[in-house]
């Protein structure tokens, strides 16, 4: 797959889907690190608390979860330093179907891309591209 990526952050409360995240990632090679957390709290408490190693570069971010939601992550990610969130790709990913959050979402200027689970080996290839091309 070419160049690696250091830190993927997975949030989403689905216990399932993150291991499945977790498998795809890791066979494909795709990262030297998998951070997952269950909510956005615990997403932001994270990149809040985050050394400049540990900094992701690309968060896998639900839009349904208990506690703090997607939306409600992106307000509190918007109040993070900018050197904490400067690099890092954001990526929607959801099984909403509905087109008000993939408007909203579009129309987010820290999301980078929405994108419908699972995470597939293609989707990794093609952020890869568009993001991290060396």
């Amino acid at each position: 797959m070419g160049t690696k990526i250091n830190t993927v952050l997975l949030v989403d409360d689905d216990k399932a889907t993150n291991f499945i995240h977790e498998l795809i990632i890791k066979d494909n090679n795709y990262c030297d690190k998998i951070v997952t957390k269950y909510d956005g709290e615990e997403a932001i408490e994270f990149l809040e608390t985050a050394d400049a190693s540990d900094i992701p570069d690309i968060v896998f971010l639900d839009i349904n979860m208990p506690k703090v939601d997607g939306w409600e992550f992106l307000k509190k990610y918007e109040d993070l330093p900018e050197h904490k969130r400067a690099q890092i790709v954001v990526v929607m990913l959801t099984t909403s179907l509905n087109i008000i959050d993939k408007e909203r979402a579009i129309s987010n200027d820290f999301i980078s891309e929405f994108r419908n689970k699972p995470l597939t080996k293609e989707m990794l290839e093609d952020l890869k591209e568009k993001y991290f091309k060396n």
